[in-house]
């Protein structure tokens, strides 16, 4: 992969993409977390997924060695790793390639064709977790405040979906520092959610898809 798409884009928007060895050494430093399927990974300048791809890659190797026996288990836990990845870019046709490119990744693993349920689940997954916007302002495209879903997994099917607002979350290194007015507060006081929802099964996150 080029590591430039146009010299106009270097100058406008400081895009140049990561080299594949580059991403993997940087992985390599992270291993036990790329392995472990609730571990959440966010690319603040995600570009087209050079981090996301192989990151989900790894997930997807690991709900193999655990869950191949049981299609229910691999099925809901694949979904569980694309659950886990965030991204931010700047750039609206980056953006369009990252969330193809996940979701070819996802669908290929599973085996899904697009009329899927499952392919469907994915897709709206995708279209809450890789948002279009700015992370140093941390506003979407329209100008609000980017918010993202933390997606969990239940067991026997069933998903949990909470928002939170991305600038609470990154302060949390202020409001936990030494003498600030919420250093003696819990992350439960701290960060609340903008909007929680009912459990949801699959069936139910691909019917969101058809109400957007």
């Amino acid at each position: 992969m080029a590591l430039i798409r146009s010299k106009q884009r270097v100058s406008d928007h400081g895009e140049v993409f990561t080299p594949e060895w580059l991403v993997d050494d940087m992985l390599d430093l992270v291993k036990d977390e790329t392995e472990r399927l609730d571990a959440r990974f966010l690319e603040p300048a995600c570009g087209s997924g050079n981090f996301l791809t192989k990151i989900l890659k790894l997930k997807l190797a690991t709900v193999e060695l655990k869950y191949a026996r049981s299609k229910f288990d691999c099925q809901h836990y694949a979904v569980l790793s694309l659950m886990c990845i965030y991204g931010i870019e700047l750039l609206e046709d980056n953006i369009i390639e990252c969330k193809a490119n996940l979701l070819e990744i996802f669908a290929e693993y599973l085996n899904l064709k697009s009329e899927d349920t499952l392919y469907a689940c994915g897709d709206y997954v995708l279209t809450q977790n890789i948002v279009h916007g700015d992370a140093l302002t941390m506003k979407d495209m329209f100008g609000r405040p980017i918010a993202f879903a933390e997606w969990g997994y239940l067991g026997k099917g069933k998903f949990q979906r909470r928002d939170f607002r991305f600038d609470v979350l990154t302060g949390s290194s202020a409001f936990s520092a030494e003498g600030s007015l919420f250093a003696n507060l819990g992350n439960h006081e701290i960060f609340q959610p903008i909007k929680t929802y009912e459990q949801m099964t699959v069936a139910d996150i691909a019917s969101q898809a058809n109400m957007n």
